[in-house]
């Protein structure tokens, strides 16, 4: 199936770019990124126009169900492309390894190239992971910040306890 560069070309005159294209389990999953963001009313634009392609071409011969969304906040990372658009950002990966059982990394990506990445783990450090031995990965959304001290969530002080000061 190579609809990829044809959905790239059609994405295009929304001035959107073809995140990922999967078909498994009869959905036709299009994931679509623009610089900023993507909203509804660019969605239901993008739906429509593949729909449309996929009518008149008709390229897939079993049923399916067409489904074109965006990236979200935590965004599955499968290719090359998918890594080095989120450098900088926190992300997760199950590595899997030969020697020993499957882990799992968590930390900033630092880098990407064909090859593999490099990972900042908070347990490990700076580990380099070859994209063959990448098992799934994400980016990963920290909700909020952490929560500053206030009065009531400061630590309690005895009576007893002498301040200096």
């Amino acid at each position: 199936m190579e609809l990829d560069q044809t959905f790239r070309t059609l994405l295009a005159t929304l001035d959107l770019e073809l995140y990922d294209l999967e078909l498994t389990a009869g959905t036709l999953a299009v994931t679509v990124y623009r610089e900023g963001g993507v909203d509804l009313d660019v969605l239901t634009s993008a739906n429509r126009l593949l729909s449309q392609w996929l009518d008149e071409h008709d390229p897939i011969p079993s049923h399916y169900t067409l489904d074109v969304s965006s990236p979200g906040l935590e965004r599955r990372l499968r290719t090359p492309v998918h890594f080095s658009h989120a450098i900088g950002e926190l992300v997760t990966l199950r590595e899997r390894r030969a020697e020993s059982s499957t882990r799992r990394l968590e930390g900033v990506l630092r880098a990407a190239d064909e090859h593999g990445v490099l990972i900042d783990d908070a347990q490990a450090g700076e580990v380099r992971v070859a994209f063959d031995d990448i098992e799934r990965a994400r980016t990963v959304f920290v909700w909020g910040a952490s929560a500053k001290p206030t009065p009531s969530r400061a630590p309690a002080t005895s009576p007893l306890t002498s301040r200096k000061g």
